[in-house]
């Protein structure tokens, strides 16, 4: 069960219509349930390079750190392992997609790692920021986005 918090928290600003915004700073994690949790595991820390955190033994999901340095909150990827015989995924699926971001000078050369890997890469245009996307599939079918900002 959840628990709910009520409280004030320091807002950041407006919304451009007048109303105030809350206090979100970031995307802490995102939570996949995966069929494979060994595979998944390897297409996120050996093929996307995703840093495994350290956790006890008992805790079962894996926990990937998608962010650089040492943030007290780190972004994460998380892997839940969903129990044996669970189905396949059925579309349309919840989740339209996951991006990580990646360096600009970095964007070319890991199309190509990607492309020699033997992933079959998708490209595809931000409707909104000005931006270099390629698109791949993880092992449970979850698109994945790799972004950079566009040259200036």
């Amino acid at each position: 069960m959840r628990e709910t918090v009520t409280g004030t928290a320091s807002h950041a600003g407006t919304n451009g219509k007048g109303a105030e915004m809350g206090a979100v700073r970031g995307v802490a994690e995102i939570v996949l349930a995966v069929h494979d949790q060994e595979r998944s595991l390897a297409f996120y820390r050996d093929v996307l390079g995703l840093r495994r955190m350290e956790a006890g033994p008992e805790v079962k999901p894996v926990f990937l750190a998608a962010s650089t340095g040492d943030a007290p909150i780190p972004q994460m990827v998380v892997l839940v392992p969903l129990s044996p015989g669970t189905p396949e995924f059925t579309q349309p699926r919840t989740l339209h997609h996951l991006a990580l971001e990646l360096a600009p000078e970095d964007f070319d050369s890991e199309a190509a790692r990607l492309t020699a890997l033997g992933y079959s890469l998708r490209s595809g245009r931000h409707p909104v920021l000005p931006s270099r996307t390629m698109y791949l599939d993880d092992p449970d079918g979850n698109e994945v986005e790799l972004i950079c900002a566009a040259p200036a």
